[in-house]
């Protein structure tokens, strides 16, 4: 018998089912933890936009690439 197949979860899939969840099912405990998360992942996707930024302009530097 063969196993069921993984299915794959696309990019961006579980930030969008986030956003559709429905709010008024948490308390505001929940939901001020559920906005430390997401302003924890805000932080690190600016950190990730910074690193490749950084990296961005030192390739452009390297080849002499105007702005």
């Amino acid at each position: 018998m063969e196993e069921p197949a993984e299915i794959r979860i696309g990019r961006g899939q579980r930030l969008a089912e986030a956003m559709r969840e429905d709010l008024e099912l948490y308390g505001v405990v929940e939901l001020n933890e559920r906005l430390e998360a997401l302003e924890a992942e805000i932080a690190r996707v600016r950190a990730q936009i910074a690193r490749k930024e950084a990296g961005r302009a030192a390739a452009d530097a390297i080849f002499n690439r105007p702005d």
